[in-house]
């Protein structure tokens, strides 16, 4: 019997993109029912293309922590823009100018950042340490664009409350030094987790927008931050 040469681009590339893309697509139409814009590019390089049309010439942007935006190229374009750059990563910053960031951030023109976990039915779903990335995606800034890798995407609301817990919290964790009891085990001990040290303190569940044009989730085909 002839063997049969398996084209590992045919049974893992395509078939991940299509369903990255279909379910992409079926959020997005979800969003859009809540008044959150909504796009998907297959990659980050595309997204940063269009998310950086949307930021105008000398706008104030701020940053909420994130990964994704580091990991995807986009705060290198972003500082490459001619717009005021709240930037919170350069190197050799204080923590007493990034506390100023973060106040400043909450007046900003626009905050960039991304989200926890996206749900099927497009609620969008966060828990912050400080609380300055939350506050942001609810009120403040006049534009917010999160940039969303597919990875994120659950299927219910306890799906993206339990993603947060035992998926970006701990990995979270160990990349800032806490010294919590998901670092050692990997799974979230609510009851033993204390501050300061403890980074899960509030969680908002944004579940629609009333500000025209306000809410701009960016979904792309790559996993991308925690």
């Amino acid at each position: 019997m002839a063997t049969v040469m398996m084209d590992l681009n045919e049974i893992i590339t395509k078939p991940k993109e299509a369903i990255y893309q279909r379910k992409a697509e079926f959020v997005i139409e979800n969003l859009k029912k809540r008044n959150i814009n909504a796009f998907y590019h297959r990659t980050a390089a595309e997204s940063i293309v269009e998310i950086c049309k949307l930021i105008p010439q000398k706008a104030t942007v701020a940053l909420g922590g994130s990964v994704s935006v580091m990991q995807s190229g986009l705060l290198v374009a972003l500082r490459s823009m001619t717009i005021e750059l709240l930037d919170r990563y350069r190197l050799g910053i204080s923590s007493e100018e990034v506390e100023r960031i973060m106040l400043r951030g909450m007046t900003a023109d626009v905050l960039v950042s991304s989200c926890n976990a996206i749900t099927a039915d497009g609620k969008l779903v966060n828990e912050d340490g400080r609380g300055n990335r939350v506050a942001g995606l609810i009120f403040g800034p006049k534009k917010v664009i999160l940039m969303v890798g597919v990875n994120k995407i659950v299927p219910s609301l306890e799906a993206g409350l339990s993603r947060i817990k035992d998926v970006a919290a701990p990995l979270n964790c160990i990349r800032l030094g806490y010294d919590t009891p998901c670092t050692h085990t990997g799974f979230c001990d609510d009851e033993n987790c204390h501050p300061p040290a403890r980074a899960c303190s509030q969680i908002t569940i944004i579940e629609s927008n009333r500000v025209k044009d306000r809410l701009n989730v960016f979904l792309v085909g790559e996993e991308l931050g925690y």
